[in-house]
Order: C-alpha cells, then sequence, then structure tokens
C-alpha cells in the first residue's frame, strides 16, 4: 500500500475512535428530542461540515503552532499519545454519573441550532480530535500528505454522518448495554494508537543521529 492511502486510512483509524459518533447517538437524540426527522438530518449535515472546517483548520495551522513554540515532532508524538491514552482510558473505565449532564442537554434542547455547538464542538471535534490532527502534521512531508489526511478527515466526517443520521434505529436495536460495549471497544483501539504514539516518539528521539553522536562521544572520553 502507498504512503498516500496509508495516510488516509491511518487519519480515519485514529480519528474515528476520538470523535467516536457512536457514542453521541443517544446525545443527539436527547439534544434534538421534539425536532422532526428532517431538520435532526439538517443539524448532522451542518455539524459534520463544521467538524471538517475545525479538524482541517487545525491541520493547516498545526505547523504554524508547532514552529512559533519551538516544539519537536517526537514531542508531538509523546504528548499526543499521552492526551490520546488519557482519553482512551476514560473510555474504559466505568462511567459514572454527570450532575451536569441534564442540565447541558437542556441548554442543548433550547438553542435553535446545535449543529456547532454542542455537536460540532465539543461532541464532533472536541480537544482530543484538534490535538491529534496537529500531531498529523509531523506526518506529512509535502503538500500529497496534506491532502491524503484531509480525504480522511472528509472520509471520517461521512462515517460519522451516516452513524448519527441512523442514531434513532441504532440505539434501539444495539441496545445500551450493546453502546457500552462498542464504546469500550472504541476506547481500547484508541488506548493502543495513543500508546503506538508514545513508542513512536521516544523512538524518534532514540534513534536521533545527533542524540547518538553526543553519546559516542561521551562515551569516548
Amino acid at each position: 500500500m502507498s504512503h498516500f492511502w496509508q495516510l488516509i486510512l491511518g487519519t480515519v483509524v485514529s480519528l474515528l475512535p476520538v470523535i467516536n459518533p457512536v457514542a453521541s447517538a443517544p446525545v443527539l437524540l436527547a439534544i434534538t428530542e421534539g425536532d422532526s426527522e428532517a431538520r435532526r438530518l439538517w443539524q448532522v449535515k451542518k455539524g459534520c461540515y463544521y467538524m471538517v472546517l475545525i479538524l482541517v483548520g487545525s491541520l493547516a495551522g498545526g505547523g504554524l503552532i508547532i514552529r512559533f513554540f519551538g516544539i519537536s515532532i517526537p514531542g508531538i508524538r509523546i504528548a499526543g499519545g499521552l492526551l490520546v491514552s488519557g482519553l482512551a482510558l476514560s473510555m474504559l473505565a466505568t462511567p459514572q454519573a454527570d450532575a451536569e449532564e441534564p442540565r447541558r442537554r437542556e441548554e442543548a434542547r433550547a438553542k435553535r441550532d446545535i449543529s456547532l455547538s454542542p455537536l460540532a464542538m465539543p461532541m464532533l471535534s472536541g480537544p482530543g480530535s484538534i490535538a491529534m490532527t496537529i500531531g498529523f502534521t509531523s506526518l506529512a512531508a509535502n503538500w500529497l500528505d496534506f491532502v491524503a489526511i484531509v480525504l480522511g478527515i472528509l472520509l471520517v466526517a461521512v462515517i460519522s454522518y451516516y452513524i448519527l443520521r441512523l442514531s434513532g434505529t441504532m440505539v434501539r436495536v444495539v441496545g445500551a448495554n450493546g453502546m457500552n460495549a462498542l464504546t469500550k471497544f472504541m476506547g481500547f483501539l484508541l488506548l493502543c494508537i495513543g500508546v503506538q504514539f508514545v513508542v513512536n516518539g521516544v523512538t524518534s528521539i532514540a534513534t536521533d543521529p545527533e542524540l547518538l553522536q553526543a553519546i559516542r562521544a561521551g562515551l569516548g572520553h
């Protein structure tokens, strides 16, 4: 498989568990309660569109952020891996009752348009997916790599749209236990990705030619 297609597939596999549209399905139904099916689908379509804009914007600005703060590529990989692993562990943990959740749902339900907030942000494109997208800049060596990552983001948006479009049917068929099992599976997959990010970052540092040369020079003395 060429590097181009690997980047597309890697973007989808990395982002989809973080965005986790399966877990957003019940929340979407709750905050759009009373809306017609056509209006709900319109909100979902706009939410996915905003998600693409947010993530592509993060990708475009990621290089500037990295250069401005002088952050190394291995540092981004390790930090991104730790953040993703933290999100994964929260998905694998037993969910705790959130006293603020009913209030947030009522506020969202009172809004006329929930496509940007809370659907696009933070439900679909939260801090985790934004940080991961910025981390993708470490994988892009040329403009074609950026195109591949953008195509991966678009594919994730399409998948998220169809999952949320079928949210009502999915919740009824799968049930609460099934949704919980899917979330935990996503969490495990995400944990594997986060650990691999850390491993890649540590490996890059350990095999850095300048570091190896400094070690050799130190041992020589």
